[in-house]
């Protein structure tokens, strides 16, 4: 039930390095529709990360595309960018001086594969990014990690969250007898109701499905023959 960013990760990872040109880098972003690349250096560790952001930041592109508070998408405006300066090329101007390693944002972000999904969610919380680099204990580049990897984890059917609370929450890990409990899920709730001996392992229950993947919330409806949290107000 521990989801590590190992399991949700992508591996094939577009990267560039520090000298890699401004014009490479939009063209990079636009062909593989991201919105961030990292950085990395000749042995692939990770040094930085750059940004379509990182790249419309700069002055010319103000001045371009900002006048009379005109903002098309990041993406169109780099595509737009990338073409003018394609064109400008063939007519012999001279090639753009800004580089990944002047542009990036440094030091990276970055988590392992170890990491849980939530842990890899509070870091991108932390630092307003949108992806994180997945890193080896020597900071080599392994993969990346976005918002949207993060939240397959909880793109789940509902019979398939069902079944994992019935059979790994309740019939192996609770250890006691759970056939009159009954399980039942909408749309990533799950209600328990029915009853167990303890109050005890109703508590155990409810805190076991939380950490169900694609779990977003427990309605207990449990009931228990012996109450043995005396003077406990969980509820």
């Amino acid at each position: 039930m521990r989801v590590t960013v190992n399991s949700v990760m992508t591996r094939e990872v577009a990267s560039v390095n520090g000298s890699t040109p401004f014009k490479d880098i939009a063209e990079i972003l636009i062909a593989h529709a991201v919105s961030a690349v990292p950085v990395v250096d000749a042995e692939g560790h990770v040094i930085g990360v750059v940004s379509e952001a990182d790249l419309l930041r700069k002055e010319e592109f103000r001045e371009q595309f900002y006048r009379e508070g005109y903002q098309p998408p990041l993406r169109a405006r780099l595509r737009d960018r990338v073409g003018h300066r394609g064109r400008n090329k063939a007519a012999g101007s001279t090639a753009v001086g800004n580089t990944a390693a002047e542009l990036m944002a440094a030091p990276a972000v970055t988590t392992t594969p170890d990491a849980t999904t939530v842990e890899a969610a509070r870091l991108m919380e932390e630092h307003g990014v949108k992806r994180l680099p997945i890193v080896d204990d020597d900071g080599i580049l392994l993969g990346i990690v976005s918002r949207r990897d993060l939240l397959k984890v909880f793109v789940r059917q509902d019979g398939d969250i069902a079944r994992e609370v019935r059979e790994e929450v309740l019939d192996q890990g609770l250890w006691v007898d759970t056939d009159d409990v009954r399980v039942r899920v909408g749309n990533g709730v799950v209600t328990l109701s029915g009853s167990v001996n303890r109050h005890s392992d109703a508590e155990l229950a409810v805190r076991m499905t939380q950490h169900v993947n694609g779990v977003v919330d427990v309605i207990d409806k449990l009931q228990w023959e012996e109450d043995d949290m005396p003077g406990w107000h969980g509820r």
